[in-house]
């Protein structure tokens, strides 16, 4: 199990270390690094809950570790203590497709033992396994993405989408690392993305740590941006691709794409396909989260607004699979029109 380290300026999302689990709380980003360590199941969904933890592939990484964790200390009724620790933290962010794929690998897993006195080994050891299998994702990811650069570029990203997103550089954010690291990246636009500013906390905070030049823009002046040839291509994440291509990811990303199809820029999306939904056919059937009406209300605990200000609030919005120019996965590079059925 490697953990992703940056040699310059070492900071890690997720790290098993002696039977616990040891976790970047995003929500302190980046104005403090602090590091929460526990076995705790039930403060690992929480932390899922509360964007703690966030990024679809690290919600499921975490979420199988929590699972494992939970059995650290149980001696009897393990098929009803199994169902219910999954179902908790099923319920912790119903958009994000790996945090069902990761959940249900455990699953089968769980179904094979025979000696429950290695349940938590077991399960441990699987959870290492996605951990492994999302950080070779990522590195596919970056390899692929790169053959979409022809010359050096100015990119505009939305959201987070690096290390603090899952294992590895990430899925967006590898892509861009791996074409910078090659000398194909002039500049990077970050969305700051409202209203929780991923983009502003945290991709700020990796692409400074990666040593990446950028700026970042509030997310309504990306049609300038555009509009005055500042951007020559926009790569983003997803949570949820359904079958025929539409995908769900930050809300904000729907806008991009519009945009991008208006000024003749490429979009791109950089998912692994665990975050391909084999079960659902279009984005129409993609089930999306709705958040607090206080993330808009507030910012970092400031009430900025009347609270009781009626909200519209989604996590998420779909972008229908026609304006995605490509989805780069770790086994190569898809255009449209897509068919993931196989």
């Amino acid at each position: 199990m490697n953990f992703h380290k940056n040699n310059k300026n070492s900071y890690y999302s997720i790290k098993f270390i002696e039977d616990h689990l040891s976790f970047l709380d995003q929500t302190k980003l980046p104005l403090q690094e602090v590091y929460v360590d526990t076995d705790d199941y039930e403060r690992i969904a929480a932390a899922i809950e509360r964007l703690e933890l966030r990024g679809a592939p690290l919600i499921g990484i975490s979420a199988a570790f929590a699972l494992a964790l939970s059995f650290k200390n149980v001696s009897s009724n393990h098929s009803e203590h199994f169902n219910k620790v999954y179902k908790r933290l099923a319920s912790t962010r119903p958009t994000a497709v790996n945090l069902f794929y990761a959940l249900d690998r455990m699953k089968k897993v769980f179904q094979t033992i025979t000696d429950f006195s290695k349940t938590y080994q077991t399960l441990l050891d699987e959870a290492v396994a996605i951990y492994n299998f999302e950080e070779h994702c990522s590195n596919k990811m970056a390899e692929h993405g790169f053959n979409i650069f022809t010359k050096k570029s100015n990119i505009l990203t939305h959201c987070n989408t690096g290390a603090l997103a899952t294992a590895g550089f990430g899925t967006a954010f590898a892509v861009i690392k791996k074409a910078f690291d090659e000398g194909y990246v002039n500049h990077v636009y970050a969305d700051e993305t409202r209203p929780l500013l991923q983009g502003l906390r945290l991709t700020s905070y990796e692409l400074e740590k990666n040593g990446i030049p950028f700026s970042v823009q509030t997310d309504s002046m990306a049609a300038v941006l555009m509009q005055q040839g500042k951007v020559d291509l926009v790569i983003t994440g997803a949570d949820r691709i359904a079958l025929n291509g539409d995908s769900a990811n930050k809300v904000g990303t729907y806008n991009l794409a519009v945009l991008c199809n208006y000024h003749n820029i490429p979009f791109y999306i950089a998912a692994p396909t665990t975050t391909i939904d084999r079960k659902i056919p279009t984005g129409a059937d993609i089930e999306i989260e709705y958040r607090n009406s206080s993330e808009i209300l507030s910012i970092n605990g400031n009430q900025i607004a009347n609270p009781n200000i009626k909200t519209f609030s989604p996590a998420f919005d779909v972008t229908p699979s026609h304006l995605i120019k490509g989805i780069i996965t770790e086994e190569d590079i898809y255009f449209f029109p897509y068919n993931f059925i196989r």
